[in-house]
C-alpha cells in the first residue's frame, strides 16, 4: 500500500481514499506578486511527485492549485499592505497586469520543471461571492466579530486550534500582544474580510456586508478547495512554512463552517515539504536570497537538473543548494541520458500496467523495489538508485528495460524520454553571450536615476529600449535588476 507521512497525526499512515479509486488533492498555490523562486518551486515538484505516485497506484486524481491574486499581506499575520498592491506600485503597473504577468510566469516554470498541469487552477478574484457567503455563515454561526479593519475569526470558538502545528495556544494567548491590530481580541484570531480604510482606494476591492474591502488570505483556500473538491477531500499539501499560520487558520475556519470537531473531518491527510537552503538559511524573497528557474537556465542548468537535485532527497528533508550540488545533479542526469534507448513511450504508466508488461524475474525485481520505494512516503532517492542500476545492467532484458524506464519517467518526470544530452550539458553563460551586459547595467543604472528624479518619460524610454534587447526589468525597493526575458 501507499504509505504517507501525515503532518496532522505525525505518523506514517497507509493511504485510503475517501472514495474508492479517486483522490481529491489541494496544493496551496503562488501569490502572484513576483516570480516564484526555486525554493517555492520545491512545493510543486513535491506535490507533482505525490500526484504521480497516486496515478501510479491507479487512482483518478483531481489536483487543485490555487492562484492567490489578492488578499495576501506582506506578513502572514493581519498587518501591512496587500502584496499585489505593493508590487503594482513598485513596478508602476496595474494590479491586474501584475497578477496576469506573474501567473503566466508561474505556469511557464512548472512546465519547465516537468510538473503536470493542475486539474484546476482557480483564481481568488474569481471567487469573491463564494468567499463572502462563507464569511456570512461563519458570522451567523457565531465564529466572527467586527473590528475597525474588518471581520475577524474568533479562534476560541473552535476546539483544537493549532493542532496541526502542535502549538501551545494557551501560552500564545496569555503572553502575546494584540494591540497591533485595533479591535483584535486574541493573538490567534485572523481576518476573514479586510475593510478598506476610508482614505485609501485599493485597486482590488469589493462590496461586502462588512464594507468595501478584500478577503483574508486564509479564507481563499478554504473556499476554493471546497468549491472544486467538495466539503471533504483527501490530501492538502504545502510547504512547512504554511503549518503554523496559514494551514492552521484554514483548518479552524473550515471546521467552523462545516460544524466538525476534528481537522480530519475536513481533510484527513496533510503533507508538507521542507525548505531549500543556501548554507543554513532558508531561501525567501523577504530575506533577499532569491534564485529563479530562469536564473538556473542563464547559469547553464536545465530546469530538470534542479528537479533531479530535489528528487535526490526525500521531500521531508531540508535540501542544501549550491553550484556543487547542481553540478553533481547534472552529471548524474547526463549519465542517465547517455544510456537511455530511443523509442520509450512518453505515456504515464501505472504499476499494474508495468507489472503486466514485465517479462523476466529480474525485471520484476527492479519493478518491485521501485514500487516499494515510491510507496514508502515517496522515497525518490531509492527510485533514482534503482534507475541507475537499470541503465547499467547489461543483462537486463531490453523490453523490460523500456518498461522500467517508462515507469520511472511516470514517477519522477525527469524528461528521460524527451531530453537530449546536448540540452542538459550546455555550459553556463551561453545564454548571455549575445548580450552586452555592461551596456545593459549602465542603462538600468540610468533608469534608476531617472526614477529617482521622477523623470518618468525617460524611465519609460529606457524600459522600452531594454525590452527591445530582450531584457526584462525587476524593480525593487533598492533599485532595479534585470534578466533575459522569458
Amino acid at each position: 500500500m501507499l504509505k504517507l507521512f501525515n503532518t496532522l497525526t505525525r505518523t506514517l499512515e497507509a493511504f485510503t481514499p475517501l472514495q474508492p479509486g479517486t483522490v481529491g488533492m489541494y496544493t496551496c498555490g503562488p501569490t502572484v506578486y513576483a516570480y516564484a523562486h526555486i525554493g517555492n518551486m520545491r512545493a510543486y515538484v513535491f506535490s507533482d511527485t505525490l500526484r504521480r505516485a497516486l496515478l501510479w497506484h491507479g487512482y483518478d486524481v483531481t489536483q487543485v492549485v490555487n492562484i492567490t491574486d489578492v488578499g495576501h499581506l506582506v506578513s502572514d499575520a493581519d498587518e501591512g499592505e496587500d502584496k499585489l498592491e505593493v508590487a503594482a506600485a513598485r513596478e508602476e503597473r496595474s494590479i491586474w497586469e501584475i497578477a496576469a504577468h506573474y501567473t503566466d510566469a508561474f505556469f511557464t516554470d512548472i512546465d519547465r520543471l516537468g510538473i503536470l498541469p493542475p486539474s484546476e487552477a482557480p483564481r481568488a478574484t474569481d471567487h469573491i461571492d463564494q468567499m463572502i457567503a462563507f464569511g456570512e455563515k461563519l458570522q451567523a454561526d457565531g465564529h466572527t466579530y467586527p473590528a475597525p479593519s474588518g471581520l475577524y475569526f474568533d479562534s476560541t470558538t473552535v476546539t483544537g486550534y493549532g493542532e496541526l502545528a502542535g502549538l501551545d495556544i494557551e501560552g500564545l494567548r496569555e503572553g502575546a500582544r494584540v494591540e497591533a491590530v485595533e479591535g483584535k481580541r486574541n493573538p490567534t484570531d485572523f481576518a476573514v474580510w479586510r475593510s478598506s480604510p476610508d482614505d485609501v482606494k485599493r485597486q482590488m476591492e469589493w462590496d461586502s456586508p462588512w464594507g468595501v474591502g478584500a478577503p483574508g488570505w486564509h479564507l481563499e483556500c478554504s473556499v476554493m478547495s471546497m468549491e472544486y473538491l467538495g466539503n471533504q477531500f483527501d490530501i492538502h499539501t504545502g510547504g512547512v512554512d504554511h503549518i503554523p499560520v496559514h494551514h492552521t487558520n484554514e483548518i479552524a475556519q473550515s471546521k467552523a463552517f462545516l460544524g466538525t470537531e476534528d481537522a480530519s473531518d475536513w481533510v484527513p491527510t496533510w503533507m508538507h515539504n521542507e525548505f531549500v537552503l543556501f548554507g543554513d538559511e532558508k531561501m525567501s524573497k523577504s530575506a533577499g536570497r532569491t534564485l529563479l528557474v530562469e536564473d538556473l537556465i542563464q547559469q547553464g542548468y536545465h530546469p530538470r537538473v534542479y528537479r533531479y537535485l530535489l528528487l535526490g532527497s526525500t521531500y521531508r528533508q531540508q535540501l542544501g543548494f549550491g553550484d556543487e550540488a547542481m553540478d553533481a545533479a547534472r552529471t548524474a542526469l547526463l549519465r542517465l541520458l547517455g544510456r537511455i534507448p530511443e523509442g520509450i513511450s512518453t505515456d504515464l504508466i501505472t504499476h499494474e500496467q508495468a507489472a503486466e508488461a514485465i517479462a523476466t524475474e529480474e525485471g520484476r525485481g527492479y519493478l518491485a523495489r521501485m514500487h516499494d520505494a515510491i510507496s514508502n512516503d515517496l522515497n525518490t532517492p531509492k527510485v533514482l538508485a534503482e534507475l541507475h542500476a537499470v541503465v547499467r545492467d547489461d543483462d537486463l532484458d531490453d523490453a523490460d528495460r523500456r518498461v522500467l524506464l517508462q515507469a520511472v519517467e511516470s514517477l519522477l518526470g525527469l524528461g528521460l524520454t524527451s531530453l537530449t544530452t546536448d540540452e542538459v550539458q550546455r555550459p553556463a553563460g551561453d545564454a548571455d553571450d549575445d548580450l552586452d551586459t555592461d551596456a545593459i547595467d549602465a542603462l538600468v543604472a540610468d533608469r534608476d536615476r531617472a526614477r529617482a528624479d521622477k523623470d518618468w518619460g525617460r524611465a519609460d524610454e529606457i524600459r522600452d529600449q531594454l525590452a527591445e534587447l530582450g531584457v526584462e526589468l525587476l524593480d525593487g525597493a533598492d533599485g532595479s535588476t534585470w534578466r533575459r526575458r522569458q
